[in-house]
């Protein structure tokens, strides 16, 4: 009986972005390396329709603000058929990419790139399934059940199933944050939805549009909404005075490195806080140089023209939002004196952010196995395990979630290639130690049976 028709896997994937896309690629080659005698048996469930990666922020002009070389598996297997220069060669556009002689594809390309790794492996996925729970196979003896309990259901809410795993890769993605007292609506936007939402639109009903923000989606944003509708004005709402710009110079640029992963999980906590209070600002609220520029030109020839349609509302929060009639009234506090506002606005995009994943809730009764530190937060091995009780032989793996113990890349596309290596092997050891009986399950920070990328040794 095959493992489909039992339902049972050594690893499901809740979630099916770039993360799990990546570790599925790196399970599909360890598989046809015969590395892992076999092979792992995997399943991955997605709660959207079909694959997509903020499909709503594929912005014409926008770039990936990552090399392409950065992609699903290059850092782990420089000869994959699954890179992005496999993807332009399949395409026949890799004469034309090489002769662009830029780095940086668009958005809307990397998202193309992205699909096309995803059809490779797509009898693995299954869309339109939600993940409710994961529970353990043996309520009664929770901390020593070898399999987990996936409760699904597809999001019609026709059907239900549960799928048993060995183990369990969480990569829910990030969860849209919103000021304190905005709502979303059909006039108050989050940008995680705001293609979709503009498309839907009026264009020649939106006189006045305000962008709450101040990193590269604010920027995007508000440089396509000027661009898009000549008519009318765009209100950028900065926090700072500004954007201010992302550094992206090489030396800046070693924090997503692979390396740099041990040097935040081994380091002191001194070590960490300077990690971020040094390097934010490579990738939080900071927006490209080039989008800045951009944008500070349309200002000035606005006012050379006498015409000021690009509005920079500089050191303001939107601290509320109530609908007048058919506008939107928002309370907008300036300065260090808190000085109130009020503009009305047809539409209102917030570019605020994300809150990291947190799966809590899916865990439940798991919940009580896995381990905190002080403040509150999960412990989580450097082959990204949550630590468990010593005698839990299920595996439970974040991807996503542990800035706090991996640091800035845990997020980002930068370190994918390498993490999904990380956690193969990782899994393909475990599994070797439980059949084996030898090897302790559970270590602590990066113990004895957490293997590197496949093929290749874990650095230290």
């Amino acid at each position: 009986m095959s493992d489909r028709e039992r339902d049972i896997y050594d690893v499901v994937g809740v979630g099916f972005g770039p993360a799990n896309l990546s570790l599925a690629v790196a399970l599909e080659e360890s598989r046809s390396q015969g590395g892992d005698r076999g092979g792992i048996s995997s399943l991955f469930l997605e709660r959207q329709a079909s694959f997509g990666w903020h499909r709503n922020m594929l912005l014409p002009s926008a770039t990936m603000q990552i090399s392409f070389l950065k992609d699903l598996v290059t850092f782990r297997n420089p000869t994959s058929s699954f890179s992005f220069i496999s993807y332009l060669h399949a395409s026949g556009r890799l004469p034309q990419f090489v002769n662009n002689q830029d780095f940086f594809p668009t958005r809307q390309e990397f998202h193309k790139y992205l699909e096309w790794a995803q059809s490779r492996v797509a009898d693995r996925i299954v869309y339109g399934s939600e993940v409710r729970s994961i529970r353990p196979a043996s309520p009664a003896a929770p901390e020593r059940s070898n399999l987990l309990r996936v409760e699904v259901t597809d999001t019609a809410g026709r059907d239900s199933r549960t799928v048993m795993a060995r183990n369990v890769v969480i990569s829910t993605g990030l969860v849209p944050s919103m000021p304190e007292g905005a709502e979303r609506d059909d006039r108050v936007w989050h940008s995680s939805e705001f293609l979709e939402k503009y498309r839907r639109m009026n264009r020649r009903e939106l006189h006045r549009v305000a962008v709450a923000g101040a990193g590269q989606s604010a920027a995007e944003i508000v440089r396509f909404l000027y661009d898009e509708l000549p008519h009318a004005q765009v209100c950028a709402v900065v926090p700072s005075y500004g954007y201010s710009i992302a550094d992206d110079s090489p030396f800046a640029n070693q924090v997503f490195d692979p390396s740099a992963v041990d040097d935040y999980y081994f380091g002191s906590p001194e070590t960490r806080n300077a990690f971020w209070r040094y390097h934010r600002n490579t990738n939080y609220a900071v927006v490209d140089d080039d989008v800045i520029r951009g944008l500070y030109r349309r200002s000035y020839d606005d006012e050379v023209q006498g015409d000021r349609r690009l509005e920079f509302l500089n050191l303001t929060r939107v601290t509320g939002v109530k609908r007048v009639g058919t506008e939107t009234r928002l309370s907008l506090q300036r300065g260090p004196d808190a000085e109130v506002r009020e503009l009305d606005v047809d539409v209102l995009v917030c570019a605020t952010g994300y809150d990291a994943m947190e799966p809590t809730g899916l865990l439940g009764d798991l919940d009580g196995l896995c381990r905190r530190d002080e403040a509150g937060r999960y412990r989580v091995e450097r082959d990204y395990r949550i630590v468990t009780e010593p005698e839990m032989r299920c595996g439970i793996y974040l991807q996503g979630g542990t800035e706090h113990t991996h640091g800035l890349t845990s997020s980002l596309l930068s370190n994918l290639a390498f993490r999904s290596g990380e956690i193969v092997g990782s899994i393909a050891a475990r599994r070797a130690a439980i059949d084996a009986g030898t090897v302790a399950l559970t270590t602590e920070a990066g113990g004895d049976i957490s293997a590197g990328a496949v093929g290749t040794p874990l650095p230290r």
